[in-house]
């Protein structure tokens, strides 16, 4: 009873894990580093701790020897490994390097713990065939060790240089190959025929050879990570192919005498397969990449196939054997339990793998994410099937043993044919993709292409030639080459259009044709139609017409006048980003406007920097339609659904890890002025969907812009995409209340549309507001009391307007503009002050006040036209 109590309890480990990371998927947008915490909880949560539980328990088996100290020991094994785990993860999640290196610590220690447990078990041990197999427990321990400890010391180095990207791949190498892989050779080579029913005539993993093969590709592996030295990486890996390569060829055997016909053979075979896939191309990426980092991104592409098409899929097959076996129950509780384990087993296996498969394809972002929660689905059935099965096995087993006559044994019924269910996993992939391409179809190239003749004739019917002019364009540097198409009157015009830029694109005619958007690389053949006369075309991606992303189509033999009206159309349009044309949201601006009773001003209070000297936050790309006037709606670009997006805050010598996820519709990027840091990959372009980490250490105080830096920049930061990073210069005052005001402009395109481009080329901007809406603290007055020090930061973020931040009736006896003070408690005289912090922009700084009398104070903008759009407030002072 009290064995049975133990497997339910220790057994409750690995589900509850697997619970967390499925829990966490459905909320990783909330969670920060997500993505790394989902991999950790699979990998160092649940497919560790079942390594523990069941190495020991193939110890015990192997040496015909239970361990010392038997459960109580185990107990305290994974006691301490839990609470290790779930301190490395805090501590990485919320920052704090000291729970980092405490986590790490136990984890480690109890690696080299659970190997020198299973050491001491082999000392008056029975000899045995198989008991050489315990030696992959022993050194897999010892690797988890080792990739703890440069897991601590790439928390260290917080993302950032070659030195950690190095340690990045010996952490990866250690873990998976070493930790996970090794653990895994040496329980499949008796795990796998016993799942087969195949008799194990010799096993090659056996044999110490293999074993020393293997750690010697994990050694040239570890050593040329820290000598930095890749080819020898490189070669480290393919040793360990080798000996992976006749541990596969042995197992490949067993499947040859007896096919895989349960969801243990099925689950249990793909990982292999997926291990040596994966571990193949993590050889060839290290070999081929031009540096540590380029090595480092490819690498890291690898995990989730590491993690789910290997590490999960070997855990759920051994668990769906291994389980019934360790509740047992007679025959009867384990065939009843097993079955339940085994429920769509084939169905389950197929959906997983083949949505994996999917997702190795160039496919878009909302595929992506459509196939990865048909994955995940897929394998958290497991946690249902394994609640319904522990029920099973209770409940077979309190019932009454009924003994069956010689001759009158039950013949066991066909299994369910594997047709049906491969058509039904062939189905539940093609609906995902179905729903995927119906949800975004420019992804795969399906567009709103009108097959209709480009234009008319003036003369009235056009004479159609049969002919047929193939023009090849492409799209590289916010250009179409050749900007200029001639093609004779009649014929049919068909362009080949490929992206070469690093941003999407797409093609509009006037006529009303619309290719679909097209990723970088992307190529898509536009039948535009017969050509009767010219016609304009454009990128209708905000902004990328201002960038002069325009193509004319002639037409050859067509009139004059018809020539001439389609030449003067297109200067007529020459240098827009988006449509001028009908009704702005700006006739709808009233300067005397309130927001109505239920509205909050967003929070202007600045709080104080964290403790912490390392800053990990994600910023999330979203279009979101937001109310920036009362009554006035506009689709902003936003960091994290604000503009202003959150504000940063630490101090000089802090780590900032940004972690950029772009859900928008077009590409973005982000530059922190804040960071000295080269530009080249971190600011780069982001395509939708996809993501990167921006690193930087501050090395120098001030309040610092951020922005989208993709082209054009006016267009993405007029719409939404900055906010402020604040670095408090050293020694700074505490004061009574502290306010941030971020100024920016705002070129009102249609309601609820996006910005103007047209308008922002102007630099005459229709609203100009403080923290994303039009006079917003006149209306929910910023509170300060008589006498007290009020400090208010100032960030002029354009893009094009600066500020001449003024308080009404106050005067600052301190300013600090650029990173160092202009005026400080009065200055040498200490009886100076000052009426403006002016800021070009881009530029920011603070000052400090105190009013004397209770009152209404308004703050403005100076240039007092940009006040009358909306750059005001008021402090309310009250006694």
């Amino acid at each position: 009873m009290k064995d049975k109590l133990w497997h339910i309890v220790s057994g409750s480990l690995v589900p509850a894990w697997l619970a967390a990371a499925v829990i966490l998927t459905l909320l990783h947008r909330q969670v920060p580093s997500s993505g790394w915490l989902l991999v950790h909880l699979l990998l160092l949560g649940g497919v560790s701790t079942a390594i523990l539980i069941w190495s020991q328990h193939f110890a015990d088996t192997l040496l015909r020897r239970k361990a010392l100290g038997h459960h109580f020991s185990l107990g305290l094994r994974l006691s301490m490994h839990t609470v290790g785990a779930i301190a490395l993860m805090t501590g990485m999640v919320i920052g704090w390097y000291p729970l980092v290196l405490v986590g790490g610590i136990l984890v480690g220690l109890n690696a080299l713990a659970h190997a020198a447990v299973i050491v001491g078990q082999t000392h008056g041990a029975m000899p045995g065939r198989f008991a050489p197999l315990v030696c992959y427990y022993v050194v897999s321990a010892v690797m988890l060790a080792g990739g703890v400890t440069l897991g601590i010391l790439m928390a260290r180095l917080d993302g950032g240089g070659e030195a950690y990207e190095r340690l990045f791949i010996g952490h990866l190498a250690l873990n998976l190959l070493g930790w996970v892989g090794l653990t895994v050779i040496g329980t499949v080579a008796l795990l796998w025929p016993t799942v087969l029913h195949t008799r194990v005539e010799g096993a090659t993993v056996a044999a110490g050879r293999t074993l020393t093969v293997l750690v010697g590709g994990l050694g040239l592996q570890l050593v040329g990570c820290l000598a930095d030295l890749r080819l020898v990486v490189a070669f480290g890996v393919l040793v360990y192919l080798v000996a992976l390569g006749r541990v596969l060829g042995e197992g490949l055997g067993h499947l040859r005498k007896a096919p895989a016909v349960t969801f243990a053979a099925w689950s249990l075979g793909v990982a292999q397969i997926w291990f040596a896939l994966c571990t193949l191309g993590f050889g060839l990426q290290v070999a081929l990449a031009p540096s540590w980092t380029a090595a480092a991104a490819g690498v890291e592409t690898l995990v989730p196939y590491f993690a789910i098409g290997f590490a999960a899929q070997i855990l759920l097959g051994a668990l769906s054997y291994l389980v019934p076996v360790a509740l047992g129950g007679g025959p009867a509780a384990l065939k009843a339990t097993a079955a339940e384990l085994d429920r769509g087993g084939l169905f389950r296996v197929a959906v997983v793998n083949g949505a994996l498969a999917l997702s190795l394809l160039p496919v878009s972002s909302t595929l992506t994410v459509a196939l990865s929660m048909l994955i995940v689905v897929s394998l958290a059935s497991f946690l249902v099937l394994f609640t319904r099965a522990l029920r099973v096995n209770r409940r077979v087993r309190a019932l009454p043993l009924v003994r069956v006559a010689p001759g009158e044994r039950p013949v066991p019924g066909d299994r369910p044919r594997s047709t049906g269910r491969m058509l039904a996993a062939a189905s539940a992939l093609l609906l995902t993709v179905t729903v995927g391409i119906v949800i975004d179809p420019a992804s795969v190239g399906l567009s709103t292409v009108s097959t209709q003749a480009a234009g008319s004739s003036a003369g009235g019917a056009l004479a159609i030639t049969g002919q047929t002019t193939t023009v090849a364009v492409d799209m590289v540097g916010t250009r179409f080459v050749p900007d200029r198409i001639e093609v004779p009157v009649g014929d049919e015009l068909v362009i080949t259009l490929t992206n070469g830029d690093d941003m999407v694109h797409n093609l509009v005619l006037e006529s009303g044709l619309v290719s679909g958007s097209l990723d970088p690389g992307a190529a898509e053949t536009v039948h535009v139609g017969v050509i009767g006369a010219s016609v304009a075309g454009w990128c209708s991606i905000a902004g990328h017409r201002l960038l002069g992303m325009e193509i004319s189509i002639v037409a050859v033999g067509a009139d004059s006048a018809g020539a001439d009206s389609a030449g003067a159309d297109s200067a007529a349009h020459s240098g827009h980003g988006s449509a001028t044309t009908g009704a702005s949201a700006a006739d709808d601006l009233d300067a005397l406007a309130e927001p109505d009773a239920a509205f909050r001003a967003r929070d202007a209070t600045l709080e104080p920097a964290p403790l912490a000297t390392t800053h990990r936050r994600t910023l999330v790309v979203r279009n979101v339609e937001t109310e920036v006037a009362p009554g006035v709606t506009q689709m902003l670009w936003t960091f994290n659904g604000t503009a202003p997006g959150p504000t940063l805050r630490g101090t000089v010598g802090d780590v900032f890890e940004i972690t950029l996820v772009n859900e928008g519709t077009l590409g973005h990027s982000i530059d922190f002025h804040a960071g000295d840091i080269a530009p080249d990959s971190v600011m780069r372009t982001i395509a939708p969907g996809e993501s990167l980490v921006y690193t930087f250490t501050a090395t120098r105080s001030g309040i610092w812009l951020y922005h989208c830096s993709t082209m054009p920049m006016s267009v993405h930061i007029a719409n939404g995409m900055f906010g402020a990073v604040i670095i408090d210069p050293p020694g700074l005052a505490a004061v009574d209340r502290e306010y941030l005001l971020v100024q920016s402009e705002l070129y009102l395109g249609a309601q609820g549309g996006e910005v103007d481009a047209a308008k922002v080329a102007t630099q005459f901007p229709d609203v100009v507001v403080f923290n994303g809406y039009a006079n917003q603290y006149a209306a929910r007055p910023l509170k300060a009391k008589a006498g007290e020090t009020v400090r208010v930061w100032v960030l002029a973020a354009g893009p094009n307007v600066g500020s001449a931040f003024h308080v009404v009736g106050g005067q600052f006896s301190t300013v600090y503009k650029e990173g160092d003070y202009l005026l400080k408690d009065g200055g040498r005289t200490g009886t100076g002050g000052s009426q403006v912090l002016d800021l070009a922009v881009a530029q920011g700084g603070f000052v400090e006040l105190s009013f004397t009398q209770p009152g209404h104070y308004p703050f403005v903008s100076h240039v007092m036209s940009d006040a009358e759009k909306g750059a005001r407030g008021i402090f309310e002072v009250l006694p």
